[in-house]
């Protein structure tokens, strides 16, 4: 070999070397990018481009076609690969003659996983918002360029799957808002970046959609309320002597509900006739009272609640007999935890024993231990304690007797008539420890 046609191979072997190295750094802002921008915040996005930055509103475009984002960036990157392994093979055929194929294949397996596919997408996933501006206006012309091409390679890929069977929409998030919320409220708990507290309240305003008034009611059995027909000074004496503000008032029967009686009211006939209870009409005094389906869920119930500005509902069935009564207070309570004050009553319905068990109160709300022990027991065909293990167990059982389901020993401990009023619950770790 002359000294010209060395100097000459040489050079070729670093325009080579060099050019290859460059495919290699394109594909690793290919496999960044694609990283970055996938797993970028949309909100945050949203929240940025509202304070001013441009770069966002590109990210925020960009997402919104992410199929057609995701198809440009995967032809790019496929498009640099080969084309850097192919100079490689050329150049070290050269080099090591016929083993030459093996030594590309090698080399560039290492060169691309390290150095186009591990470190720019742990780059990326490390700060993917901050990755994604940075690279959105670079990505923005090259999906306008290889845009086109994208969709019809998406188009043939959906009609492929179409034929097993399979159908793909660009537009529908396989997630609803309210899941991919509550995932994301989720994993930031299991983090540690969002405390039990917080992240139980958010689900409970994402759980409002979910849940009927007849899921929360105080039912018809534990209501209190007072009788028209009573002396005037037992019924004073009873709405003062009662932790409630506002209280049905019935007439001939207890599903016969004539009003409701508010407690300020009641004051002010009281100090309007020299506090002289005898001459207070107590269904004078009361409000109309309003009536609302079992089956109206929280959100719309909420919602009726703030635009008629009152606090207070009687619930009925599909026959108007009532089932209990809804308050302001209990959908609150759904989102915020348990609202007490001065004037509640302390009822115990939940007791942690020193061997791990806890004693529960028949008529304990699914929802209300599930929150306070972190439990998953399921609440969709039971509303309290007592009736989930009665709709699992498929009869009513007797004191004493101990059922296991959902990871549980329940055992019952108190029986009154066909009520269970009182359960021992244990984890089954702690029954087999």
């Amino acid at each position: 070999m002359t000294a010209d046609a060395f100097a000459s191979f040489i050079s070729d072997y670093w325009l080579t070397a060099l050019a290859i190295f460059c495919l290699i750094g394109a594909s690793a802002f290919f496999s960044g990018s694609e990283t970055a921008l996938t797993a970028a915040s949309r909100s945050r996005m949203h929240t940025l481009e509202t304070n001013g930055d441009p770069r966002a509103g590109v990210v925020g475009r960009l997402i919104d076609r992410r199929d057609r984002l995701i198809g440009a960036l995967l032809i790019g990157n496929n498009l640099v690969n080969i084309l850097a392994s192919s100079l490689a093979t050329s150049l070290l055929l050269g080099i090591f003659g016929d083993s030459g194929v093996a030594v590309a294949t090698i080399a560039m397996t290492v060169l691309l996983v390290i150095f186009a596919e591990v470190l720019p997408k742990s780059w990326a996933i490390s700060g993917p918002d901050r990755f994604a501006l940075a690279v959105s206006k670079p990505v923005r012309i090259f999906v306008k360029i290889f845009g086109p091409l994208s969709s019809v390679v998406n188009w043939i890929v959906r009609k492929i799957l179409g034929l097993f069977g399979v159908t793909l929409s660009a537009e529908t998030s396989m997630l609803s808002a309210h899941e991919e919320l509550r995932g994301a409220v989720d994993l930031l708990h299991r983090e540690g970046s969002v405390i039990k507290a917080d992240r139980d309240r958010l689900g409970g305003v994402l759980d409002l959609d979910e849940l009927e008034v007849s899921d929360i009611m105080v039912h018809r059995t534990a209501m209190r309320m007072v009788h028209a027909e009573d002396s005037p000074e037992a019924v004073v004496r009873t709405i003062l002597d009662s932790p409630h503000t506002r209280m049905p008032v019935w007439r001939g029967q207890t599903d016969n509900i004539i009003g409701v009686v508010h407690a300020k009211d009641l004051l002010r006939a009281l100090a309007d006739v020299g506090n002289d209870p005898a001459r207070i009409d107590i269904a004078k005094i009361a409000q109309k009272p309003w009536f609302v389906p079992d089956t109206t869920n929280l959100k719309d119930q909420l919602n009726a609640f703030l635009r008629r500005k009152t606090h207070f509902a009687i619930v009925v069935d599909e026959y108007g007999e009532v089932e209990g009564l809804v308050t302001l207070e209990d959908i609150l309570e759904e989102i915020v935890g348990e609202i007490a004050d001065e004037h509640d009553i302390d009822m115990q319905g939940v007791r942690q024993e020193a061997d791990g068990s806890v004693v529960v109160d028949g008529q304990v709300p699914i929802r209300d231990l599930n929150r306070a022990l972190d439990w998953s027991l399921p609440d969709e065909e039971a509303t309290t304690i007592a009736g989930l293990v009665i709709h699992e167990s498929q009869i009513i059982p007797d004191e004493r007797q101990a059922f296991t389901f959902h990871g549980k020993r329940f055992t019952v401990m108190k029986r009154e008539k066909n009520r269970i009023t009182r359960l021992r619950i244990k984890p089954l770790e702690d029954v087999v420890g």
